[in-house]
């Protein structure tokens, strides 16, 4: 029977007078263990549908790495490492009213949402409407452009606000892509307007090769929150609970008017940047085994280990189903008809301009277009 859920804690304000002591806040140790006094706002029920989805992502990870390698796949970003700090934030969305927008590694967000993984494989196999959300999916498309979906998050939410709606608005980025401008410009802006937009920042340790040390002197990218006027906050980005806690509070305080926060979740990441990385090349082995000692899902499920709500024959059954939803919806993206130079003009223009309709029409035709 299900429960509701208690008010979600007030994660702990960053005290900015002594940067050089902040840590993350946790929930969930890495042997399993819950903070003492803490009592998870996610039922059962939630919490294993949050690790199904879990491992759902990294089954996608493996499948899809080795048919990028195989040739039938295009560059992608694995979520290896980070889904405790993409399902965990996700979970405080409803989708039937919040919206999500990605940057190019929140799949599990976007599949909760109601994004159909076949799409996903579309996407990546360069068919257009890999990027193209069904009717009533609140997702936004995949951003490979650092930080450009940023001000188009804000200006959804202040949108949504303006027509009356106490939806929230989930926009997600990475340590690199808050260096950019657009992510700078659009938290101001947030700020000023009390926009419901929560910026969930993914620290995981690297753009591309370049170490977080190199992207900011700050002790923690949450601190930059204040600096908008309004709240940041730390989290541990491989806690699930310690995530979505954050993320509850942050859409409440979005639902209730009290408009925007920062969440950075410190994680890691696992893999490459994406499947063109090579990340032997500056990842020192003995860091990057020492952070696999830290694995959310490992986390997780030590949890549910302890709590018996999942044996490991049931934990190998799931991972079974897992794979063959995955090869279904792989067998689907490749058996769909392959797209041709005519879908370049569709979900562009609602009334295409003379010049667009005119290369439109040589497309269709089969002429070459100018």
């Amino acid at each position: 029977m299900s429960r509701r859920a208690p008010a979600p804690p007030a994660p702990p304000a960053q005290a900015l007078a002594e940067p050089a002591s902040l840590e993350p806040w946790t929930l969930l140790a890495p042997d399993g263990t819950l903070a003492e006094g803490y009592r998870p706002s996610l039922s059962d029920e939630e919490l294993l549908a949050a690790f199904r989805l879990m491992l759902l992502s990294r089954t996608v990870d493996q499948r899809a790495f080795s048919l990028q390698r195989q040739g039938r796949l295009g560059t992608f970003s694995t979520v290896e490492g980070q889904e405790a700090s993409v399902v965990g934030s996700a979970f405080a969305l409803d989708p039937a009213r919040d919206w999500v927008v990605p940057q190019y590694r929140e799949l599990p967000a976007m599949l909760r949402q109601g994004y159909p993984l076949t799409r996903f494989f579309l996407y990546f196999r360069g068919h257009p409407i890999g990027n193209q959300m069904p009717e009533g999916v609140r997702v936004l498309p995949f951003q490979i452009s650092l930080a450009a979906q940023i001000p188009h998050a804000v200006g959804l939410a202040w949108g949504l606000r303006q027509q009356g709606s106490d939806a929230a608005v989930m926009t997600y980025f990475g340590d690199g892509a808050s260096s950019e401008g657009d992510a700078h410009e659009a938290m101001n802006l947030a700020g000023v307007r009390r926009a419901p937009v929560v910026f969930l920042l993914q620290n995981n340790g690297w753009a591309i090769s370049t170490p977080v040390a190199k992207q900011t002197a700050a002790q923690s990218f949450a601190l930059r929150a204040p600096g908008y006027g309004f709240p940041g906050v730390l989290v541990d980005g491989n806690d699930l609970f310690a995530v979505h806690e954050a993320a509850r509070w942050a859409v409440e305080r979005a639902r209730a008017g009290e408009g925007p926060t920062l969440i950075e979740a410190r994680t890691y990441r696992l893999g490459p940047h994406n499947t063109a990385d090579d990340p032997t090349r500056y990842v020192d082995p003995d860091e990057l085994r020492a952070r696999r000692e830290l694995d959310p899902i490992v986390r997780v499920r030590a949890y549910l280990r302890a709590r018996r709500l999942l044996s490991e024959a049931e934990e190998e059954q799931l991972r079974s189903q897992l794979m063959d939803e995955v090869n279904a919806a792989v067998a689907e993206a490749e058996a769909h008809p392959a797209a041709d130079r005519r879908h370049i003009f569709e979900h562009v223009y609602a009334d295409p301009p003379p010049r667009v309709r005119a290369q439109r029409e040589r497309a269709t035709a089969g002429e070459e277009v100018r």
